[in-house]
């Protein structure tokens, strides 16, 4: 049954209850089917979709839906199907005309539209249009640092302009394929794109930005960024970039080719021992990215204040301790923000613990897999208490196996989140892919974590009993 969205002693009409929806299920439910999907059954208050259409491809020519992850989410699949399939391959193109002098002399171009553009178009100006008339807050979700950034899977950075590792190198095999944020050519595309969008929809309500950071999906992509770029900008700001670099590669090698059980049993023992105060400049790259990711979001506020001053800016990002690397550390970032999204996908949590522990055992291999995946355990705050945890037992969920992480201290991320925040709302952005059960125990650990509400990410993930517990837990107080 449809969940009892009226309003009664346990609601709080001020929450947000959003769901992400992409074009292609707007185009293959219809409009009036999606959205009296999200009222009836999700109680949604809020919607973001983003500006492409798309159409069913071949492996050869198309990007698989759902995302592989770098090979790690191959196992995923859709709860709600596409033309009949739960795994297609899918090709897009840009759901409207791009204003082509704000790109002009830049280094990226806005995406060409096409005959895709001009037969179908048209449905996210409508749908979004359809959602503002019915009372829902309207949001366009892009990228932040993927040019041409309508579609996280499609596109990508030049090489001048990925970030870099302290010795120079590119990482391999990353799964957001992000450019550098000290790129100015990064920078004055999204800006554009944002401008763009802002004077192609003016019904939006709010632009959800992804990823304005340096997503640490895999070890490598924590010890960047030593880009050319990233050079000048440290320059710019006053922070030491050869100390940085030195202490970053001294960081980097510790973990792999000085890492002992000894020092595992010591963190176990004791995590305030084992300090990284000897690699201050290990430390500094932390700020340094906070920093860079503050001048891209000042000048996505920016841009958006040029045209469409109304808009919420509303990036989302990694929650703690990863924001401590990722550059999107709330306390720094806050400023130019109406709201935070920060995510809950425990399902990569389980996938980026596998990746890290692999790549170090790699390259340790005396270590005791059991301390080693203790440690990261509770370094990045998953789970307490687990008795002998292997590398196996964390690794991309099957869609019907329940995902890792304590309640309790999926909860503390997002209050510490909050706090760091200060008064810019912090939303939970929960993941709808897993089992029913998992997705409800997660939906009631967003309920209860965030006052200002939640994001759920996203509508093909969403069986209509998923619907019905969100319109239960997005009620609550």
């Amino acid at each position: 049954m449809p969940a009892n969205n009226s309003p009664g002693a346990d609601s709080d009409s001020s929450r947000l209850v959003g769901v992400t929806v992409l074009p292609e299920y707007i185009q293959f439910e219809g409009i009036d089917r999606v959205l009296d999907n999200l009222q009836s059954r999700a109680g949604a208050t809020a919607v973001a979709t983003s500006p492409y259409v798309m159409e069913v491809a071949d492996e050869a020519t198309g990007s698989r839906e759902p995302p592989i992850d770098a090979g790690a989410g191959k196992v995923r699949l859709l709860d709600r199907p596409l033309w009949g399939k739960r795994e297609l391959w899918m090709r897009t193109a840009p759901s409207s005309e791009p204003n082509a002098w704000l790109y002009e002399g830049l280094r990226y171009q806005a995406a060409e539209p096409d005959q895709l553009t001009d037969e179908h178009g048209h449905i996210v100006s409508d749908f979004l249009d359809a959602a503002k008339s019915r009372g829902l807050a309207t949001y366009l979700q892009v990228q932040s640092a993927i040019p041409p950034g309508y579609r996280v899977q499609f596109g990508g950075p030049e090489e001048e302009d990925l970030p870099r590792l302290p010795d120079g190198r590119i990482p391999q095999n990353r799964v957001a394929n992000n450019g550098s944020l000290a790129s100015p050519h990064i920078v004055d595309y999204h800006v554009a794109m944002l401008k763009d969008l802002c004077e192609a929809y003016p019904q939006i309500d709010g632009i959800r930005v992804d990823w304005p950071e340096y997503p640490p999906y895999r070890l490598d992509s924590v010890f960047v960024d030593f880009s050319d770029f990233a050079h000048d900008a440290a320059d710019e700001f006053g922070f030491d970039f050869e100390t940085m670099r030195r202490d970053t590669q001294a960081v980097y090698d510790f973990l792999h080719n000085g890492l002992s059980n000894d020092h595992l049993q010591q963190y176990l023992s004791d995590p305030t021992a084992f300090s990284l105060a000897k690699f201050p400049g290990f430390l500094e790259l932390g700020k340094f990215k906070a920093q860079l990711s503050l001048r891209l979001l000042q000048s996505f506020r920016h841009a958006i204040d040029e045209v469409a001053p109304h808009v919420k800016l509303a990036p989302a990002a990694f929650p703690p301790p990863w924001s401590n690397v990722s550059g999107m550390d709330p306390s720094v970032t806050n400023g130019p923000c109406s709201e935070i999204a920060v995510k809950l996908y425990s399902m990569h949590w389980a996938m980026m613990l596998n990746f890290y522990g692999e790549q170090i055992l790699a390259a340790n291999p005396a270590l005791d897999e059991t301390l080693l995946v203790k440690v990261m355990l509770h370094l990045l705050g998953i789970a307490k208490d687990v008795e002998s945890p292997t590398l196996d037992q964390y690794r991309y969920p099957e869609p019907d196996q329940p995902h890792p992480g304590d309640d309790d201290l999926q909860i503390q991320k997002i209050r510490d989140a909050q706090t760091a925040a200060g008064d810019t709302p912090v939303h939970v952005l929960a993941h709808g892919y897993g089992p029913l059960e998992d997705v409800q125990r997660r939906l009631r650990i967003a309920a209860e974590a965030s006052p200002h509400g939640f994001w759920v990410n996203r509508y093909c993930y969403l069986s209509d009993e998923k619907l019905d517990a969100i319109g239960l837990y997005g009620n609550r107080k």
